[in-house]
């Protein structure tokens, strides 16, 4: 672990098509482009001799660190603090828009603001997850590195023309680049780090850097005035929102499940999976959050996403169903799962996994909640056309003779298919409102079947999915180990908060679920994944965990909940998948599933701390 940076100890930068991380120790180890799910140009991250990093540090041997986001922004500021001096890095990438591109650029200012301080740069590039060779070509006025496959990154100064020539360059066997400065107060220097440039490397004056600065600041600030959320915890919510707009695909409207992969779930196991791309069940939380902030725009082009995807019918077909769980962000489903058998892996975490061979799972709550979402937008002004009607009449049909069969399940376990109660739940809610759909636009459909099978999967869930021994609803039929993704059985409305039945699930959940109001997806140990070791506290399902228990009322606990969760928060206020039971945060980073419940949770409790 001494090699490698804590998960946590990363701030996220991007620009709407892919993103970097950035340690507090000013290094950038991990760089997707041209998306989110493109190979790496860094990715020391998950091997920190042949991934590749863009390193900015003091030569001082001893000083201090601190990171923090420019206020209602997504500009990231590094600071280092020595006696002798204090120093800044202001990374940030200017927002592209709309428009697939291959253009991307990594601004990285330095300056000192007080006293001295010197600084070492380090460029080193290792191109398509660190298999493709590069050169370096050296320029007047800046770099190319290029790589075997036509692939460049262009580093251009940013510097006056006039300016003292402060910076040294070394170059060295492997292709890369080494510089050092030294800054005296007010002094400033820079480099813009451009992937898929159409031109030369060329010095930027320091008036153009301010105008991408300040272009970036405006945009993350004017996108921040939308949100409507006036309650408690407001800055921590609408820092979720912005990592939210992060990870965001702008041409598409698509949220990716992480800008990361095969960051382990347990240091040494083999849970690593790549998350650089879109389920279908963020769908659900996505619409829901947004909608809930203000954020209408991202909401309907997420809407929009989904809807395609409902409409192509892009599954495998037969009994794997018309939607995938997962799809990469310009609605493509060819996630071939690869591991990188080259690349040690975080901490030495192997295998390293890109692609994703649970694409093409059986997940049958995922038609809930593409139906969830769609049915909320509806209702708040987001119109479905009879083409889209149809497709979901259409995948409503296949459900009604095909939700009564074993699945791999929500948490996409690779040990056998069993007879998920959460599967079983949200085919319920499709069934439910799809109903509610028909009935209150008068749109034609087979409503007394979709009714039969709404009810016949109702009364099943409480003849099976319910144990008398113990006083709960559990994982799956025929078992009696329970589940987190449970805790969702009041919010989407199968049960009432106020049910005995449901009281009594959640205090079971709590006794073998909770461990000091952190939440564990379910007993590995108990329920057989596939998957050899263990795993941390889920943060989705505490988040989760906070929603039921404001919904139940039980408010006191609830608010404590949320505010022990929130301590766990990165020092930038971003959560990975997992939290052990020492604080370290495990798994990709940050996630948007726990980024969405975070924002859903605060919701649900600040509205019910006003009614009380």
């Amino acid at each position: 672990m001494d090699d490698y940076p804590l998960i946590e100890n990363h701030g996220l930068i991007g620009d709407l098509q892919t993103a970097a991380l950035v340690t507090t120790e000013g290094v950038v180890d991990w760089f997707c482009s041209p998306r989110f799910d493109s190979p790496s140009v860094f990715g020391a991250l998950l091997d920190k001799e042949k991934g590749g990093h863009c390193t900015v540090r003091p030569l001082h041997p001893t000083h201090a660190t601190k990171q923090l986001y420019l206020p209602d922004t997504a500009v990231l500021v590094t600071r280092f603090m020595t006696e002798a001096g204090a120093g800044e890095v202001l990374d940030f990438m200017p927002v592209t828009g709309t428009t697939v591109t291959a253009g991307h650029r990594l601004v990285r200012m330095v300056r000192c603001v007080r006293g001295s301080m010197s600084f070492a740069v380090e460029i080193a590039p290792r191109f398509n997850y660190g298999r493709t060779a590069h050169q370096l070509h050296l320029t007047e006025h800046g770099a190319v590195f290029a790589a075997d496959d036509g692939t460049e990154l262009t580093v251009h100064p940013i510097r006056e023309p006039e300016d003292e020539r402060l910076m040294d360059v070394l170059t060295d066997r492997d292709a890369d680049l080494h510089l050092s400065l030294t800054l005296q107060a007010g002094q400033q220097r820079g480099l813009i780090l451009e992937m898929g440039g159409e031109g030369p490397p060329a010095e930027v004056r320091l008036d153009a850097h301010q105008r991408l600065f300040d272009e970036t600041v405006a945009f993350w600030r004017s996108w921040l005035t939308q949100s409507r959320y006036t309650g408690r915890w407001r800055e921590v919510v609408e820092r979720s929102a912005i990592t939210l707009k992060l990870m965001t695909f702008a041409p598409s409207g698509a949220v990716v499940a992480a800008p990361t992969a095969a960051l382990p779930e347990q240091l040494g196991g083999e849970r690593n999976w790549d998350y650089r791309f879109t389920w279908i069940r963020d769908a659900s939380f996505s619409v829901y959050a947004l909608l809930g902030l203000g954020f209408t725009a991202e909401a309907r082009a997420f809407i929009l996403w989904l809807s395609d995807r409902v409409k192509e019918r892009a599954g495998s077909g037969g009994n794997t169903g018309p939607l995938n769980i997962m799809y990469k962000v310009d609605g493509s489903s060819d996630l071939d799962e690869q591991i990188l058998d080259h690349w040690e892996g975080y901490a030495g975490s192997a295998p390293v996994r890109i692609g994703n061979g649970a694409a093409t799972q059986l997940q049958l709550d995922i038609y809930g909640e593409a139906l969830d979402s769609i049915y909320f937008a509806h209702r708040h002004g987001f119109q479905v056309g009879h083409g889209g009607w149809t497709s979901m009449r259409e995948d409503l049909d296949w459900l009604a003779d095909h939700w009564d069969q074993a699945e791999e399940g929500i948490w996409e376990t690779r040990g056998g298919r069993q007879d998920f109660t959460y599967g079983r739940v949200m085919s319920w809610v499709a069934f439910d409102r799809a109903l509610r759909l028909a009935e209150s636009n008068g749109w034609p459909s087979a409503s007394e079947r979709w009714r039969t099978e709404r009810d016949a999967v109702y009364e099943q869930v409480m003849a099976k999915g319910w144990s008398e021994d113990r006083q709960a609803f559990v994982q799956h039929y025929g078992g009696d180990v329970l589940d987190s993704s449970l805790l969702r059985m009041a919010t989407v409305g199968f049960l009432t908060p106020e049910d005995p039945m449901w009281a009594s699930s959640l205090d079971a959940m709590e006794q073998e679920l909770v461990s000091d109001s952190l939440v564990y997806r379910y007993d590995p140990g108990a329920s057989p994944d596939g998957l050899r070791g263990s795993e941390g506290t889920f943060s989705l399902c505490t988040f989760m965990y906070v929603d039921a228990l404001a919904r139940a009322g039980r408010l006191n606990r609830a608010r404590l909940v949320f505010e022990k969760m929130l301590g766990y928060a990165n020092h930038l206020g971003l959560y990975s998948e997992e939290i052990d039971l020492t604080g370290r945060q495990l798994g990709n980073f940050p996630q948007a599933f726990t980024h969405l419940a975070l924002i859903d949770a605060a919701l649900t409790l600040n509205a019910a701390l006003d009614r009380q």
